[in-house]
């Protein structure tokens, strides 16, 4: 098995860890909150002082981290214990132009392939993320396998760009989701004969996330992914999404909430 280090242990980033520790993995991890880092050391885990700390001697190191600032940030603070032949696996959601500037910040002789995942956290704890990798990810695809389900999406960063592109319809979406739930009242609709058809149409998937229980993937998270693809390109349809998962008020509230809000602004509502 590789040496392999974790950083990042937040809601995904644990689970994660922890499939990895159950496959075997001898794994050192590292999170901000070192409380975080110490809970998976009764499961068999190496905690690191630091980011240089947790890579050195690592084969792969997975991040796993909130967004671009903290990608970079991290990048920056675990070069010093990079050594050329590693891989590092970025499964965060940043978009590609980050990726393109992580790139440039790893040393000489590092490798890089960014593999960010779909799916929540009860997923992520059954191993059934959908991991979209970006470069040559041959040489890590037993560590993904463990994970989830792989899709070669071509050259690095691709796997960033097609994560933007998925997280966004799914957001979109939901908010959509919520619009149906307000036209149908509206149209004076019983509620439960408009979510079983919106279970049974084209906006099945998306219906079922608005109302998923076990999963947790906060508003504020969904703002900073829609955020990306507004990066990528300004279009009106992602500003109203986007708009509508900026309440700062529901922030670290699961992604289903959307719906809701987006019904309840309905005038009149």
């Amino acid at each position: 098995m590789p040496t392999t280090a974790f950083l990042g242990l937040g809601a995904m980033g644990a689970p994660m860890a922890r499939r990895l520790l159950a496959a075997g993995y001898p794994l050192t991890v590292w999170n901000r909150t070192r409380a975080r880092a110490e809970a998976l050391a009764a499961d068999g885990a190496r905690v690191a002082a630091d980011p240089a700390d947790a890579v050195r001697g690592a084969d792969t190191v997975v991040t796993m981290l909130t967004g671009p600032a903290a990608v970079a940030a991290v990048a920056d603070a675990m070069a010093p214990g990079l050594r050329p032949g590693t891989r590092v696996v970025e499964m965060s959601t940043i978009g590609p132009a980050a990726v393109t500037d992580l790139a440039a910040r790893l040393p000489e002789g590092v490798a890089l392939v960014d593999a960010p995942v779909m799916g929540s956290v009860d997923r992520a704890a059954a191993g059934t993320l959908t991991v979209l990798a970006g470069g040559d990810a041959e040489p890590v695809a037993g560590l993904l396998g463990v994970l989830g389900t792989v899709t070669r999406c071509g050259p690095v960063g691709s796997g960033a760009a097609l994560k933007v592109v998925l997280i966004t319809s799914l957001i979109g979406g939901v908010a959509l989701t919520g619009a149906a739930l307000a036209l149908g009242d509206a149209f004076g609709l019983p509620e439960g004969v408009v979510r079983d058809a919106l279970a049974a149409g084209p906006l099945a998937g998306a219906a079922q996330r608005a109302a998923a229980g076990g999963a947790h993937y906060p508003l504020a998270l969904a703002a900073k992914d829609v955020g990306l693809a507004l990066d990528a390109a300004d279009l009106p349809l992602l500003r109203a999404v986007h708009a509508a998962t900026a309440d700062p008020a529901a922030a670290d509230r699961d992604l289903g909430l959307l719906a809701d809000l987006v019904r309840a602004a309905r005038p009149g509502a």
